[in-house]
């Protein structure tokens, strides 16, 4: 397939963790092996899972196990560390368009430029507690007037004199310290005692405490949450430069696909349309709209060129059956794919293509489990570029680094966890298992084939459980859900996950 290339720069470092696991690190070969001969069909024992860390034999189809002599392997098959690190550098670095937006619009949204402080903070010397300004050593005479937040520069005191002060008051010319309420006294003639010591600047937030006019508080890429609102409205911001939301569309394929009632006549419900819109949203992606094609390759066709999101999602059809349209339909509009299929499980049959400059398909299997694998392998990684945000890694903390399941540190994960129990695993590919986390393990949930949601929905996480599977108290890698559930309901009463 044709299209626009990604830049080398961008790819370079995803390729060569390619290179990397093509070196033995116990991943599959991208490229598809041609058609052994009668002297290199595989045996019995080429049929034999190969230790962890070994690449697969030779006519071993990760996908879908043993290949018959002269059978050609399904497609090319990219290793999950490798596919995640494409996702992540198949649109440039640092996010998509920038815009102007207001404070009370930019939740969400992924700073496009450092968030630099417009003024001092505090702007003025002010007061940290209700009480009294007071000059000097004390006892002090008390002012008539008192200082409220808000109001205009005050008169200043003379040695020996005091004023009644609210918290967030500016504090007056020649004060030297604020005594709280509860330290002070006054007697019957007016005059005010300190119940203990007064230090010179106590209970002062002096001008520039916080920051100063210039200093950088946020980098580029920083999360717009509530608080980083407060602090932009505090540094003098009515607008943020933020990372537009890329738009997303989702497809829903299959016939056998109800909206709504109860499954009947080989007909079954559609999960994926409702999950789908609000995790990319999740995500940071602007949902356009939800689509329901059926198996019609040419309605597929037609929401493929009419479509303006910068991001498409399918469901389902990515395999190689009667009605899986989408790979005829990518060839027919000359788009490029950029994996083809994914070492892990569920979710083997993904892909990732560019359609056009600046417009990508992820295009998940149809068993929906096996879509939130795509969704955390391809989607996410995807849509974090584009959102602008900062990998999950820059926050990681230096003592506990992650790791991919070929043992590589991971570029995307936050932190790991020892699993409570032994985790069972695939021969060659990576394994993604619903976790709760109890304490400082990670619990794996049942209920976790291809087809099912029971377990993801009580999860807290995804393990990545290398090849051949993780013994107890193995550190694993943890994948973030954009959720976390209470710990409580998915207890039994017995302790016990339900799941």
């Amino acid at each position: 397939m044709t299209g626009q290339s990604v830049p080398d720069a961008e790819l370079e470092e995803a390729l060569a963790l390619v290179n990397e696991c093509r070196d033995g690190r116990g991943a599959i070969p991208r490229s598809a092996p041609s058609a052994p001969s009668a002297a290199q069909a595989p045996g019995p024992a080429a049929r034999q899972p190969a230790p962890h860390g070994q690449a697969a034999p030779h006519g071993w189809n990760p996908a879908s196990g043993p290949t018959a002599p002269g059978e050609t392997p399904h497609r090319d098959i990219t290793p999950w560390p490798a596919a995640r690190a494409l996702a992540a550098r198949a649109v440039p670095r640092g996010g998509g368009e920038t815009v102007a937006v207001p404070l009370d619009k930019a939740l969400g949204l992924t700073l496009a430029a450092p968030l630099t402080a417009l003024t001092d903070l505090p702007s003025f010397d002010t007061s940290a507690m209700d009480g009294w300004a007071v000059a000097g050593p004390g006892p002090w005479v008390v002012r008539a007037d008192g200082i409220l937040a808000g109001h205009e520069r005050p008169e200043p005191l003379g040695d020996g004199e005091a004023v009644r002060i609210a918290t967030g008051a500016r504090i007056p010319q020649d004060a030297t310290a604020v005594l709280r309420s509860e330290h002070g006294r006054l007697d019957d003639k007016g005059g005010l005692h300190a119940r203990r010591e007064v230090v010179t600047g106590q209970d002062i937030r002096p001008r520039g405490q916080e920051c100063r006019s210039g200093d950088r508080l946020l980098p580029p890429g920083a999360l717009v949450t509530p608080a980083v609102l407060g602090l932009a409205a505090a540094a003098g911001y009515d607008t943020l430069s933020a990372v537009r939301r890329p738009r997303a569309e989702v497809l829903v394929l299959g016939d056998e696909l109800l909206a709504d009632g109860l499954p009947r006549e080989g007909l079954i419900r559609d999960a994926l349309g409702p999950m789908l819109p609000p995790w990319l949203r999740a995500l940071g992606a602007e949902v356009t709209g939800v689509r329901r094609l059926g198996d019609d390759a040419e309605a597929l066709h037609e929401a493929l060129t009419t479509s303006t999101a910068d991001v498409i999602v399918t469901t389902g059809g990515t395999a190689a059956g009667p009605v899986d349209h989408v790979h005829p339909t990518l060839r027919r509009i000359g788009a490029e794919l950029l994996v083809d299929g994914v070492a892990v499980r569920p979710g083997h049959p993904m892909l990732l293509a560019r359609l056009r400059p600046g417009q990508h398909l992820v295009g998940l299997p149809g068993n929906p489990l096996a879509a939130v694998s795509g969704l955390v392998t391809l989607a996410e990684p995807l849509l974090r570029t584009l959102t602008g945000r900062a990998s999950a890694s820059a926050s990681a903390s230096a003592t506990m680094p992650a790791f991919t399941a070929t043992g590589e540190p991971s570029p995307h994960a936050a932190y790991t966890a020892p699993v409570r129990e032994d985790v069972q695993g695939h021969p060659y590919d990576t394994r993604l298992v619903p976790v709760t986390l109890r304490g400082e393990h990670a619990v794996p949930l049942r209920f976790n084939g291809p087809a099912m949601l029971r377990g993801i929905a009580a999860a807290d996480g995804l393990a990545v459980v290398p090849t051949g599977g993780a013994r107890k108290g193995q550190e694993l890698e943890i994948l973030d859900l954009p959720w976390a559930l209470s710990d409580s309901w998915a207890l039994s009463e017995s302790g016990e996950c339900f799941t």
